[in-house]
């Protein structure tokens, strides 16, 4: 009797944790989704790799071929096409690039077309480029470079089977140089995101993408250096002390049209976007920069969740004390040590800010954030920016040879805890509007643009401008809108910004600043 109750209750544990088990597998599933992916899940593509769910690499002798055949299929090739333009003294020109040592590698084509194309009798013609993304959920998101996709008016993508889809854009910034693209399509194989904080210098790694407009090539290299900043990026409103910088620096040979592409480790994941390259020519000198996947992914599913990121601020502007621009003066008005030679200091402190309230002053030491080490201003921008609005975040600091740590609750951009959605800044904006009809744009002699149908009582529109109903926005600062969903997009969070445009019949570009100031 005794032993039959014995393995009973054996029987009924056994049952039960498999119960346990059985039912925690069913309901994380639906719980752990995160940037398009879900935790611990392996594609089809990674048995190339020797890899299966819950398995680690084989130990040995290096060899690329596993992960290069895991990656290439999830690695796409990206073609844009932006309609010629016809441009007149009232409406604005398109800058030219300018050359730059610190490249974006953004196609051959659209070298090409500034080189033999240029404007022709008053026309800017038709541009095509080139550039890759990666794949990053079985459902068709891509992950691509902002600099890519801004401005096409119509995107291709093509697999590496060589099948092609059209393209739509889910949401851009180019504050971090990254847009999310969307194909339909089902059952893709896709890249696993890893860590790039384990990255470590010299470790091994694949570049994949689209150079020159070849097919699929994948090249090696070695970690040469991490949070790089270059001063490349910019925000919305054009200022590059708005953007974020961190890149992973590799010596994997890249050329223009490997923009966008994967820089994956020896497991076959994903450990960041390549994104520039370092060079007086525009080809691959001997350096490559890609956006850490940590700080992308966390930008990728802000853009499919929100359609915009959601950025937290800890509410300070920074500066290295090696940083000659902080003169001896400079520093005792601010109250950094004169003997401080390195380190993150506080220059200035919001007082309505998150640091402010926390305890956080001029002159403190910035040591660490959610206890990682902070060495450079690439670094904190970088774990700051992995949070959104709203988030409590531990800050390590030091002020007169004492450290302390305090938790900072980050703010938005408006100086709140909200998160934002592009559509309530339209909504503060006040109005109804209309994408411009494609035949309208070229009797008007443009690419496109937004009608402000309407302007309703209440918003910035009637309150801050002189604005009258059908004016047709061109611009937000100085990105062009062609249709409701880039005018969301290029407003996105920005508390100020210029809308420019025109009235039909009526000469000359008017320009109307805003401020979405909630305060």
């Amino acid at each position: 009797m005794k032993l039959r109750q014995v393995f009973g209750t054996v029987a009924i544990s056994a049952i039960t944790a498999l119960a346990v088990v059985g039912g925690y597998g069913y309901f994380s599933k639906n719980d752990n989704l995160y940037a398009g992916q879900q935790a611990g899940v392996l594609p089809a593509n990674y048995k190339y790799a020797g890899l299966t769910e819950g398995t680690t690499p084989p130990t040995g002798a290096i060899d690329f071929t596993g992960p290069a055949q895991t990656a290439t299929p999830a690695v796409v090739h990206i073609k844009t096409k932006t309609n010629s333009k016809q441009v007149n003294n009232n409406l604005p020109r398109t800058q030219q690039r300018q050359q730059n040592p610190f490249s974006d590698f953004f196609g051959d084509d659209d070298i090409m077309s500034q080189l033999f194309g240029g404007r022709r009798n008053g026309v800017i013609p038709e541009q095509r480029a080139s550039g890759s993304g990666v794949i990053v959920s079985d459902d068709g998101f891509i992950v691509t470079n902002n600099h890519v996709v801004n401005d096409a008016d119509e995107i291709t993508v093509t697999l590496n089977n060589r099948r092609t889809y059209k393209a739509k854009v889910i949401g851009t910034d180019p504050s971090y140089d990254l847009a999310v693209i969307k194909i339909d399509a089902t059952a893709l194989p896709y890249l696993v995101y890893g860590n790039s904080d384990d990255v470590k210098v010299g470790q091994w790694v694949l570049a994949i993408g689209y150079p020159l407009n070849l097919e699929t090539t994948v090249t090696a290299g070695i970690i040469s250096a991490k949070a790089r900043s270059l001063g490349l990026n910019k925000d919305k409103s054009g200022n590059p002390g708005g953007a974020v910088e961190s890149y992973i620096q590799t010596d994997a040979a890249v050329n223009m049209g490997n923009s966008g592409g994967a820089l994956i480790n020896t497991d076959g994941k994903l450990i960041g976007i390549n994104s520039a390259i370092a060079s007086p020519t525009g080809y691959y000198s001997g350096y490559s920069y890609a956006i850490p996947v940590n700080l992308a992914k966390k930008v990728v599913d802000d853009l499919i969740k929100f359609g915009t990121v959601q950025r937290g601020y800890l509410g300070i502007q920074f500066g290295n004390a090696s940083d000659p621009n902080l003169t001896d003066e400079r520093k005792k008005e601010i109250g950094i040590p004169l003997s401080a030679y390195d380190g993150i200091f506080a220059t200035d402190v919001e007082k309505d800010g998150g640091a402010y309230n926390a305890g956080l002053r001029k002159g403190d030491r910035i040591k660490k954030v959610n206890d990682v080490e902070i060495n450079s201003g690439a670094e904190l921008q970088e774990q700051v920016s992995r949070y959104k609005p709203g988030d409590k975040v531990p800050v390590t600091y030091s002020r007169s040879d004492k450290e302390a740590t305090v938790t900072v609750t980050l703010k938005n951009k408006a100086g709140n805890y909200d998160l934002v959605k592009n559509d309530a800044m339209m909504d503060m904006l006040g109005g109804s509007f209309l994408s411009l009809d494609p035949k309208k744009a070229k009797e008007y002699g443009i690419s496109g643009g937004v009608i402000v149908k309407k302007i309703n009582a209440g918003g910035a529109l009637e309150e801050q401008t002189r604005m009258k109903d059908s004016f047709i926005i061109l611009k937000v600062n100085d990105k062009e809108v062609k249709s409701i969903d880039e005018l969301k997009n290029a407003i996105g969070t920005e508390k100020t910004f210029t809308l420019s445009g025109f009235y039909p019949g009526y000469d000359g570009l008017y320009e109307y600043p805003i401020s979405l100031d909630r305060e």
